[in-house]
């Protein structure tokens, strides 16, 4: 086409487009506003005509280059009503770039970008290093008031236009509900804003907060720093618009300035910036005067507030260098961190948004922090009420969102309620009803039904949609959100503005440098196309597609910083895997279904792997997003399966589409769950997403977040989970009224058995209104309202609810705890059975006279007039198993009401009153009080220890049928009582400080005990005249098991003024005395009781009890320990014991006694007849003491063994006066004796008549000593035996005792081992033995020790056998021995144990046999046991007839020896193993 036809058509589709755009300017209002972002329409002439403004504004579109205009070009032909004959011209001429209309050339020269912010013009000025000029307060105040107008009026003109203005949200001017707003952290102080209206939420956390509350914080010094958090789509970018525009209305008047910044422009400045510059020229700049205006606002700080939106998204990490002045360039980051801890504009309002996690180290720990939540129902329909203009149109869509729970679930963000009706507006005119709803089943398909809804003419061109797609990949792989109008081809660019899936907004890069930016309205979208592109390009191998299906933990303290850009991704993967997706990906990807379901199949694995894993809680919860997205049953099942039967979440936020996702799964669960919220911030509504799941087994929720809202949502669910058996909601803010609602549901969930609402600083109604619903919860076992605001009177209620609800049985209070456990009843087999209700209710009758209940009342400030109520109310009741009213403010009297009340209350275990202000008064009227109480088995009062505690026995019945099935006597049966006698009581008063001058009131109250048992009156100050007292007090108080006076301060003339009561106490048996731990104690003897269930014996006769129990004499016991034992003590103790029956034990204990103390203490004890033991344990005596005792055998005919050891202990046993005297013994070891002591102790022992034992083992002999001994043996009394072992002897001794043998007629054997044993034996006959037996082992007999040993024997001619067993003898010395051993007449027998006789052979034992003196009767040889044993007779006489008539033939394992023994005159047959001892003598 030449140049001119090439002109002509140009003008004609010139005046055409200005035609057609003529007819719809409100179209290309927004078109321009789209792609001028910074452009003011309204700035124009406004008295120009339509055709002249169409002109100016495509002049302007032309003005921002060649790709803005083609894709404007686009724009016209895809969504205006364009002829096809036009449209082809159109795109072919300016759709391509091939020519621009000559009427564009001649446009008027277009105002530079730098002078346009917001639409207004103003000279550009920077304001980044200019010193500040010193001007007056006036001109300051004028240039600020110009500046703050400007920002307003910017601000008005950027809101107020129906159109969409630069970055704001795509649903800005449609209809605004706002989301629900809830305090996470709150500073502190608060105090509410002026000029708010009265019954606003207060700010606590949980609370629900409305925009105003926002900015209600008083810090008078620092930050005040707000940061909202909330998930992606919650609306957190249109409430920093919607603040804006609420500013320029003038609602909220507080701020003079408001600037809003997004982190997503900031992370393309490079460059370091100063406040100023951040302010000023990346906002608005001022007319003139910047400094001054900064200055100004400077000083009115407190009127600024600077909002900064995505502070997840921020890029750029901090400087490492110090904090920033105004003056000093820093980066955006660190401009906001000088922001937030108030270096920099100190006393500004700073508002931050941002997704959930760990937030940037920059914040304060004082900064408050809100949770952005979605929409809950109501706030749902009220949306889709605004959003549908006709009245037809909302009851459809509202039908169809009541009638579909997922629908809710959907519709519960924001975002995503947005794009549900958008596909709610297309679909419900030609579908049925519930039909549109079942087409949006996913957030996917969401996505999906909304591209055709807003596809023009509902064609979706796949080029434009991959493109797109790519886009929006490449952009989330680099960090990218905002891009150029050169990162768009201009028919994709155009396609997404037709679809509104791109906004625009003008950026600035630095200053004086603006351009326009383009976005995805939101970063779902973004993720949405990613996943698209992901699924339908064919550059996408499977591998990189499965490496993208992966899960990040979403903890909020964790050490990733901020969220990453492709959290969602693995969602939208697992969407677009759904099978209903497979025709829009092979659309998309134009491919057949085989190769998208390929695709789809690469997703469905990765999520397998992942659904069979332990993850953490938000794994979990993504995966559940993922795996309800695919629409797969097999693979939520598996999921359901893989879950732990304990599932946790901690610490990180959670929606309602969070746990709608969660119970989408459980619901193909077979096993039960339980699940646990801990610290997690939850959504109001979301526990409504938990209606009918009826997998949930255990359900708890602790955190602050939670408040009434919650619980009435919580309330909506629990009657519709049929297999929920334990509720906990703890730790949260929830009030009266979320508990009412709460309480109407419990009456509907009769299954429940445990329920916890503890630490929800629950008042009285509330608390009132929960233990109100225990009736209808039959199966309950435990209720826990403990940590809530009880008060005294309530307390009274809920003890009056215990003892009238049978299913109680206790109700445990202390501090702080409140917890009631309850039994269910069970069930009789009459009402298994469907009986009558008479049988029913007898039953029930029957169990509730049965139950017995556990009160414990502890630190309740419950004070005398409720204990009058409490009483009156436990007489009603039933059995009491224990009551506690410990740290209450009872006092005197009311410990005495209730001790009083004990008897009437029933009480099966225990009273406990400890630590209520009870004094020694108040001592004596709780003993006259439980005086009369029959079950009484202990009471123990410590005033130092503020101890009160009643324990009681069984009652009567139940005592009784414990006799009944005691094993008793025939002969006793009729001798049985017929009512069983009370268990004596122990009565504990420790630590009261009792005086003696208590003692008297004191037992006037306990003589009114019939059954007193146990006193214990430790850790007093009685003293020696208490005790003096005492001991005439005693005898009133009957018959005692037990006095303990320990702790007193008794010295040991208390000593002296207790033995006496062995004689006037009977019951008295043993008395116990320590002086270091000051033990006094006074015992009567429970032997013959311990047989009984009751702990008493009844009272029989007296015949009845030596019959049937053989009750015999338990001796007396006085035990003295730890006491300084000098001479007149010990004459004292003597003489005051000399009336104390018998029989009697006394055992003392000092650490020394004196010569003197000891000779006193026998001098005095030979008088007591009645003694039959004294024991000396642990005490110190002199080298003297063994003298001293060995006496005493001659002092005492009644002593029968005198047992003294280590000079340490002493014991001596006594035969009564009516025992015949008998055999005495004497043991003496370890003491010490030596060769000085040996005369004077055989002297003194030689006086005793029948000494029948004697050991002086472990002495100090030696061969000395030994060798006296022995000399003095034939002196000494010894019937028995005489222990001579370990003192230290040598073979001299050995020696030295054969030497004496012959002198000691009545020695019947000796036994000697020098070895490690060391045992020195000898016993003796009472009379004169014939036959002798010497044992010798390990004597190492030398070859000069043979012929003294040889000589020994000889003259020891009653001596018939001797052992050597390893004594060194070899086969010379045992020759030798042999040949001069010489008797007169008689058999002696020699055995020989050496290890020498294994190996020396026969023949050379038998060539040592030949050396023997006398005739050989008997050989025996054992070569294992390596024994020699021989037999000799004497005389010895010659026979000459033994040669030939006896030969002797030793036979052996290994040899075989013959020949003739003359000297084996009379041995017929010899034979040698090596195996036992085989003996042959001559006369077998």
């Amino acid at each position: 086409m030449d140049p001119d036809s090439l002109q002509l058509g140009t003008e004609h589709l010139w005046n055409w487009l200005v035609r057609l755009l003529s007819k719809d300017s409100e179209w290309l209002n927004a078109k321009v506003k789209f792609f001028l972002p910074k452009m003011d329409l309204c700035s124009g002439d406004k008295a120009q005509d339509a055709t002249q403004g169409v002109i100016l504004q495509l002049r302007r579109l032309h003005a921002q280059g060649r790709a803005t205009w083609q894709a404007f070009i686009h724009c016209v032909c895809m969504e205006l009503d364009v002829p096809l004959d036009l449209e082809v011209p159109l795109l072919s001429t300016w759709g391509h770039g091939v020519a621009f209309p000559s009427q564009l050339e001649a446009s008027e020269e277009s105002q530079p970008a730098s002078q346009l912010q917001h639409g207004l013009k103003r000279p550009y000025q920077s304001c980044g290093s200019s010193p500040r000029p010193k001007q007056c307060k006036k001109q300051q105040l004028e240039l600020a008031q110009r500046y703050l107008k400007l920002l307003k009026t910017s601000t008005q003109q950027r809101y107020g236009s129906k159109i969409p203005g630069p970055g704001q949200p795509l649903a800005f001017h449609q209809a605004y509900i706002p989301p629900i707003l809830q305090w996470s952290r709150t500073p502190t102080p608060f105090r509410t804003q002026e000029g708010m209206a009265p019954g606003d939420p207060k700010a606590e956390d949980g609370a629900d907060v409305s925009i105003r509350d926002l900015f209600s914080t008083r810090a008078d010094k620092g930050p005040r720093v707000t940061v909202l958090l909330g998930k992606a789509g919650m609306g957190k970018t249109t409430l920093a618009h919607r603040l804006c525009q609420r500013w320029a209305d003038g609602q909220l008047d507080r701020f003079q300035a408001l600037f809003l910044f997004e982190f997503r422009q900031l992370n393309l400045i490079t460059r370091l910036l100063t406040l100023p510059q951040l302010l000023f020229d990346l906002y608005l700049s001022p007319e003139a005067g910047s400094d001054l205006v900064f200055q100004y606002l400077e000083e009115n700080a407190n009127g600024v507030l600077l909002i900064f939106d995505g502070l997840d998204q921020a890029l750029h990490p901090r400087s490492s260098r110090g904090q920033a002045g105004p003056e000093d360039p820093s980066p955006a980051l660190d401009l906001f961190s000088s922001l937030c801890r108030g270096t920099l504009l100190p006393g500004c309002w700073v508002l931050a948004t941002s997704r959930p996690g760990k937030l940037p180290n920059c914040l304060p720990t004082e900064a408050a922090r809100v949770h952005m939540w979605g929409f809950d129902r109501p706030r749902v329909e009220e949306y889709v009420g605004r959003f549908f203009p006709d009245q037809p149109g909302q009851e459809a869509a509202l039908a169809e969102l009541r009638g579909s729970r997922h629908l809710q679930s959907l519709c519960a963000v924001p975002a995503l309620c947005q794009v549900t009706c958008l596909c709610l507006l297309r679909l419900l005119p030609g579908s049925p009803p519930g039909q549109s709803a079942a087409l949006l089943p996913t957030v996917t398909q969401n996505y999906v039904q909304m591209l055709s809804t807003l596809g023009p003419r509902g064609y979706l061109p796949p080029e434009a949609l991959l493109e797109l797609s790519e886009v929006a990949l490449i952009g989330l792989q680099t960090g990218k959100v905002i891009f150029s109008v050169g990162d768009i081809r201009p028919p994709t660019m155009a396609f997404a503005a037709a679809l509104s899936l791109l906004t625009s907004f003008c950026i600035c890069t630095g200053p004086g440098h603006r351009d326009t930016g383009y976005a995805f309205t939101h970063l779902s979208l973004q993720e949405f196309f990613a996943a698209l592109y992901l699924m339908t390009s064919p550059k996408v191998d499977g591998n990189a597609l499965a490496s993208h299906i992966t899960l990040s933990s979403r903890w909020v303290l964790r050490t990733k910083a901020r969220p990453g850009l492709l959290d969602h991704l693995p969602t939208f993967l697992a969407g677009l895997a759904s099978r209903a997706c497979r025709p829009f990906l092979s659309l998309v990807a134009q491919r057949d279904e085989m190769w998208v379901s390929a695709r789809q199949a690469v997703v469905m694995q990765a999520l397998r792997k992942l659904a069979a894993r332990r993850l953490t809680g938000p794994k979990i919860v993504a995966l559940c997003h993922c795996v309800g997205e695919t629409q797969e049953p097999e693979l939520a099942s598996l999921m359901a399966q893989s879950l732990p039967c304990h599932l946790s979440f901690h610490n990180f936020p959670l929606t309602y589409a969070d746990l709608a996702a969660l119970t989408s799964i459980l619901v193909h669960r077979n096993a039960p769950i339980h699940l646990d919220f801990e610290g997690c911030p939850l959504e109001p509504h979301c526990p409504e997403a938990l209606v009918g799941c009826e997998q949930v087994e255990n359900l708890s929720f602790k955190s602050r977040k939670c408040g009434d809202a919650f619980a009435e949502a919580l309330s909506r669910s629990l009657p519709t989970m049929g297999s929920l058996k334990k509720l906990g909601l703890a730790g949260s803010k929830i009030t009266a009224q979320g508990i009412s609602h709460l309480v109407q549901a419990l009456r509907l969930c009769p299954q429940l058995e445990e329920v916890s609402f503890q630490d929800n600083q629950l008042k009285d109604w509330a608390v009132l209104n929960i233990v109100e619903v225990l009736p209808c919860l039959p199966q309950l076992r435990k209720l826990d309202l403990s940590r809530n605001n009880v008060s005294v009177s309530t307390l009274l209620c809920l003890t009056k609810v215990a003892v009238e609800c049978p299913t109680v049985r206790t109700l445990q209070v202390r501090e702080a705890d409140l917890i009631f456990l309850l039994s269910p009843p069970t069930k009789t087999a009459a009402e298994l059975q469907g009986a009558p209700d008479l049988q029913g209710n007898a039953g029930q009758r029957e169990e509730a006279q049965s139950r017995s209940l556990t009160l414990r009342l502890q630190q309740c400030e419950l004070r005398f007039h409720e204990a009058q109520g409490l009483i009156a109310q436990l007489q009603e009741g039933p059995r009491l198993d224990e009551v506690d009213l410990s740290g209450n403010q009872l006092d005197n009297e009311g410990c005495r009401l209730m001790a009083e009340a004990a008897s009437q209350l029933h009480i099966a275990r225990s009273l406990d009153l400890s630590d209520n202000g009870l004094s020694v008064d108040g001592v004596y009227c709780v003993l006259s009080a439980v005086s009369m109480c029959r079950t009484l088995a202990e009471l123990h009062i410590s005033l130092l220890h503020k101890t009160v505690v009643f324990t009681f026995a069984p009652e009567q019945e139940e005592q009784k049928g414990s006799w009944d099935r005691t094993v008793l006597p025939v002969s006793l049966t009729c001798q049985m009582p017929s009512e069983l006698p009370p268990r004596p009581a122990a009565i504990r008063l420790t630590h009261c400080g009792l005086q003696a001058k208590h003692l008297e009131q004191l037992c006037r109250a306990l003589r009114g005990s019939c059954h007193l048992g146990q006193l214990d009156f430790s850790g007093n100050a009685l003293g020696d005249e208490g005790v003096a007292q005492l001991a005439q007090l005693l005898p009133g108080l009957g018959a005692l098991q037990s006095l303990d006076l320990s702790e007193n301060g008794l010295s040991l003339d208390a000593v002296f003024m207790l033995t006496p009561c062995f004689s006037t106490l009977p019951w008295l048996l043993h008395l116990d005395i320590s002086s270091d731990s000051q033990r006094v104690v006074l015992r009567g003897d429970r032997r013959g009781r311990d047989r009984w269930t009751g702990g008493s014996l009844p009272d029989f006769p007296a015949g009845a009890q030596s019959s049937a129990f053989h009750q015999r004499c338990v001796p007396r016991s006085l035990c003295l320990r730890q006491c300084q034992l000098e001479p007149l003590s010990l004459a004292c103790l003597c003489e005051t014991l000399k009336k104390c029956p018998g029989p009697l034990e006394v055992k003392l204990s000092c650490e020394v006694l004196s010569d003197q103390s000891l000779e006193t203490l026998l001098h005095h004890l030979a008088r007591l007849p009645q003694l039959s033991l004294l024991q000396l344990s642990q005490t110190r005596l002199s080298p003297k003491s063994p003298l001293l005792l060995a006496d005493f055998f001659s002092l005492c005919p009644r002593v029968q063994k005198v047992d003294l050891r280590s000079l340490c202990h002493v014991t001596l046993h006594f035969r009564s006066s009516e025992e015949p005297e008998g055999k005495c013994c004497g043991r003496f070891t370890g003491c010490g004796l030596s060769q000085e002591h040996v005369e004077p102790l055989c002297w003194l022992l030689s006086k005793c008549e029948d000494l029948n034992e004697l050991d002086l083992s472990a002495n100090m002999l030696g061969d000395d000593g030994l060798r006296c001994l022995l000399e003095c043996l034939p002196q000494l009394p010894v019937s028995g035996s005489l222990d001579l072992s370990h003192n230290s002897i040598s073979l001299e001794s050995v020696l030295g005792l054969v030497k004496i043998l012959p002198s000691c007629p009545r020695v019947q054997e000796a036994s000697v081992n020098l070895g490690s044993e060391q045992s020195f034996w000898i016993h003796f006959s009472r009379q004169e033995k014939a036959r002798k037996t010497l044992r010798l082992s390990q004597c190492n007999f030398g070859p000069e020790h043979v012929s003294r040993l040889a000589t020994g024997l000889n003259q020891a001619l009653k001596l018939t056998a001797l052992t050597l067993t390893r004594c060194c003898l070899g086969l010379e010395q045992l020759t030798r021995l042999l040949s001069l051993l010489r008797w007169p007449v008689g058999l002696f027998s020699l055995r020989v144990e050496e290890p020498w006789v294994g190996t020396a052979g026969v023949l050379a034992l038998l060539e040592v046999c030949t050396q023997a003196s006398g005739n050989i009767t008997e050989i025996s040889i054992s070569e294992t046991q390596q024994q020699f044993s021989l037999q000799l007779e004497f005389p010895h006489q010659e026979n000459p007839e033994a040669v030939a008539l006896s030969p002797a033939c030793v036979h052996s394992e290994d040899q075989t020896v013959a020949g003739y023994q003359p000297q084996l005159t009379s041995l017929g047959w010899l034979t040698v193993t090596s195996g036992p001892i085989t003996t042959f003598s001559s006369g077998s």
